[in-house]
């Protein structure tokens, strides 16, 4: 059953902490997007009036370098939010947001989320929280760059797609969205890219069938690419 507008936003945990007022002016302005592959969301230091829940598809977050390439900061799917963090910044988008394919999306007037905040303590620690994580995230990313080379990058990357819990057997990992997205995630060039992923084959034995990985067991990964991390297997991190 598809979910309305409403029911989805009931299932985000910064609602959770926010006033009956606060849910019923969201629900009562938020508007529906719908947006093809290559549609720009938002555009880095436009000014921000809306911040944003996908609720189907994949969002690109990227800035652009001076010779026009692009510097992705992170993909996102249904579930997650952008678009927020310019109540603390200047009040523009810090970056740009493209679709990486059909999205779905649930825009919300930024200025019913600053009243909130200035009104009520436990939206503004909810908020401190998600930005904390945010920020966790961004140190596991140095990390990795840091200290991973580049097949234990991408080992990593296919962690964060796998069931954890997975029983040793068979296990298929599809990848979400193309190779070359894949490595501007990961910051790599595409033919560094292809040529790591070779690499990460023969440490580790995984098949690689276009879109579609397969192993026998995640520790085939997990083995390889933590040994270069500050966190055992399986991680709470991923």
């Amino acid at each position: 059953m598809e979910m309305t507008t409403s029911s989805f936003l009931d299932t985000l945990p910064l609602l959770g902490s926010s006033s009956d007022d606060f849910q019923k002016k969201a629900y009562a302005q938020a508007r529906t997007i719908k947006a093809s592959k290559g549609d720009i969301i938002a555009l880095h230091e436009d000014i921000a009036k809306n911040f944003f829940v996908i609720t189907k598809g994949w969002i690109k977050l990227y800035r652009e370098t001076l010779d026009g390439a692009q510097a992705v900061i992170d993909i996102m799917d249904a579930g997650h939010m952008f678009g927020e963090s310019a109540l603390f910044h200047d009040g523009t988008y810090p970056f740009n947001a493209e679709a990486v394919e059909e999205v779905e999306l649930i825009a919300i007037p930024l200025e019913l989320l600053k009243k909130e905040i200035d009104s009520n303590p436990d939206m503004t620690r909810t908020l401190l929280s998600f930005f904390a994580r945010q920020r966790h995230n961004q140190d596991r990313e140095i990390e990795h760059r840091t200290v991973q080379n580049a097949p234990q990058r991408i080992g990593c990357f296919l962690l964060r797609l796998a069931n954890q819990t997975a029983p040793d057997n068979t296990i298929t990992i599809h990848l979400p969205y193309d190779k070359t997205l894949v490595a501007s995630r990961l910051g790599m060039q595409p033919e560094t890219f292809s040529r790591a992923l070779t690499k990460l084959k023969e440490k580790t034995g995984i098949r690689v069938k276009g879109a579609t990985i397969e192993m026998e067991s995640l520790s085939q990964l997990s083995d390889f690419s933590c040994a270069a991390c500050s966190s055992s297997f399986p991680c709470k991190d991923l």
